[in-house]
């Protein structure tokens, strides 16, 4: 147990005596270390200072940031690469109000995750009164998160705590609120009773077991397909079943594509991956089967003409059965874990599993190689200044050279067109904007993905999405990570060309100060700051920054005229039709 917060004697006819006392910030600490959680993210301030300055002490790595929204999104993804709940802690009201932003990324992504944030007490916000930073922070983020706790009595931690561990990461896992009000962390108790009242869960994400016909029912649909399809979501990724996954796509010979974050569960370079025919496997699949993967937006709500006008029967694979005909009907819904759903249907597929008709797979590895023999020559360009296929080319070739490399990717264009040039041949090791593809995760993301794995860090940035949390490479640099940041410099957002249509002094809007050095800010902090001006550049100068180990900021400079509006996603973007005099 951590330190006790002090000793008390037990009374005058007995003062040689004393009482072992601990307190509310210690049993905060200790049930986070009996539950095996030993990294916090953190912004610290009234109230919660001293808890990160216990924990610290108490052997806990504590990592401090210079925004709570940063914080929480390194905290999330801590808990999509580890499968326990990634813990962010921050100061009450504007502070909490920051992290929330992470809070309800994480549950749309389904990363388990806890935020904790001091609070004000129940008595003067439940009236009114005016405490500092008053607020019902309680009430505020039950909408955004799957559960949201709130602990008043110092006994009560233990399970507060507990609660929160099995909500975050049980079923579906989400991001959970977790309120401790400032009175709570000075609250006093004995220490062996404290000791007593601290939970450890057992078995937090249990393994939840698919119906025998709802296997039989899918291996049935499987059977009649003609264009069969394998769509593998990040929630495969999260599962970590990576071997019977492949198994499983392997034994069906069916084409797969991989989601953003699924990419490397099978090596993009697989004879199946079907990521250069997208469009192809989309339009004319028969039957998909969907490991991990939702029919949100990102699938175009599985209908539209992405999906084409050939019949679709969808055999879907998720722990969560509302999940089931969300958008389109779903002829065989396999609800359950995904290691223990995977695994069932290995068992039911006959060791003489037909192979995939040649007719349907050979039209896809055409297709794929026509669009990856079309794509080489741009890839493989010496221009100055870049352009985005020139530039990614080379991070291309660095992240197969480099394969255990984890790619964070944000930006517009920059992620988009990163998403189809940069494979991907281990799992995990691509981090980015998931469900709501919201900016600002780049800086966060990076943190924690050095922190929890020790492996270096390849952040893939465009310079708008940079902007959003840019000021954590002093974070990068103070804890001397190895994360080699590369800001795609084209001087503004999607493109730096536009004008302001007024005629005014202004900028546009979209348009950034021309010719930023982005590799001063990080010199000035202490790493190394590149400016790369050509492919060749830009491949040096990563490999000499992975090689060093040391914080780097590599500022790439590419044609402002490169871009395109809105990225791959400019239909998402409302045109009007009324004419501007």
């Amino acid at each position: 147990m951590s330190t006790p917060a002090q000793t008390a004697e037990t009374g005058p006819e007995d003062d040689e005596t004393q009482i072992e006392l601990t307190d509310g910030f210690h049993l905060v600490i200790d049930a986070l270390k009996l539950n095996d959680i030993s990294n916090i993210y953190a912004v610290p301030g009234i109230p919660i200072t001293d808890l990160g300055r216990f924990a610290q002490a108490s052997g806990m790595r504590v990592i401090s940031f210079r925004h709570e929204q940063h914080a929480g999104n390194a905290a999330a993804i801590a808990g999509y690469l580890t499968q326990k709940p990634g813990i962010c802690l921050t100061v009450s009201a504007p502070g909490f109000l920051n992290g929330l932003t992470a809070l309800a990324n994480a549950t749309t992504n389904c990363f388990p995750m806890i935020l904790i944030s001091g609070s004000s007490e129940r008595e003067i916000v439940d009236l009114q009164q005016g405490d500092y930073e008053e607020m019902d922070q309680l009430a505020i983020a039950k909408p955004l998160c799957k559960a949201a706790f709130r602990v008043l009595n110092a006994e009560d931690i233990g399970i507060g705590v507990a609660r929160a561990i099995r909500a975050a990461c049980s079923g579906r896992p989400g991001g959970v609120y977790l309120d401790l009000p400032a009175k709570l962390l000075g609250q006093t108790m004995q220490a062996e009773a404290g000791r007593n009242s601290l939970v450890k869960v057992v078995d937090p994400a249990p393994r939840q077991l698919p119906s025998n016909d709802a296997i039989e029912r899918a291996i049935k649909v499987l059977e009649s397909a003609k264009r069969p399809l394998i769509i593998l979501g990040k929630g495969a990724s999260y599962a970590r079943a990576d071997d019977d996954i492949r198994k499983l796509v392997e034994k069906s010979g069916f084409p797969y594509l991989p989601m953003s974050m699924a990419k490397g569960l099978l090596p993009d370079t697989h004879p199946q991956s079907a990521g250069a025919a997208r469009s192809l496997v989309l339009k004319e699949s028969d039957v998909v089967m969907m490991i991990g993967a939702r029919l949100n937006w990102l699938l175009s709500h599985g209908k539209g003409k992405t999906w084409g006008t050939a019949p679709k029967r969808f055999v879907q694979i998720d722990i969560d059965p509302k999940e089931m005909d969300s958008n389109v009907e779903i002829a065989a819904p396999v609800v359950g874990d995904i290691g223990s759903c995977v695994s069932a249907l290995l068992k039911a597929m006959c060791d003489s599993w037909p192979a995939a008709p040649r007719e349907w797979t050979e039209a896809v590895n055409t297709r794929k190689e026509a669009n990856l023999a079309r794509m080489a020559p741009r890839l493989q360009n010496n221009n100055v200044p870049m352009d985005f296929h020139g530039a990614l080319g080379a991070l291309r070739k660095i992240v197969r050279e480099r394969p255990d490399t984890i790619l964070v990717n944000e930006g517009a264009n920059t992620l988009d067109f990163a998403r189809s040039i940069i494979d991907i041949h281990q799992p995990r090791k691509r981090l980015d904007v998931g469900t709501w593809g919201v900016m600002g995760i780049g800086m966060g993301f990076a943190v924690a993905a050095a922190i929890e794995t020790g492996k270096p860090v390849l952040a893939v940035e465009g310079d708008s999405a940079f902007g959003f949390s840019g000021m954590e490479i002093e974070t990068i640099c103070r804890y001397k990570l190895p994360v080699c940041v590369v800001v795609f410099n084209n001087n503004g957002i999607y493109r730096g060309t536009d004008v302001n249509p007024s005629g005014g002094e202004d900028v546009a809007t979209t348009v950034f100060v021309k010719d930023a050095r982005y590799d001063m800010m990080m010199e000035a902090f202490g790493g190394v700051g590149v400016r790369a001006i050509s492919p060749d550049d830009l491949y040096r100068a990563v490999n000499d920054a992975i090689d060093s180990g040391k914080p780097t900021l590599i500022n790439a400079v590419i044609d402002e005229n490169a871009g395109t509006e809105s990225g791959r996603i400019g239909n998402l973007n409302p045109k009007s039709v009324v004419a501007k005099k």
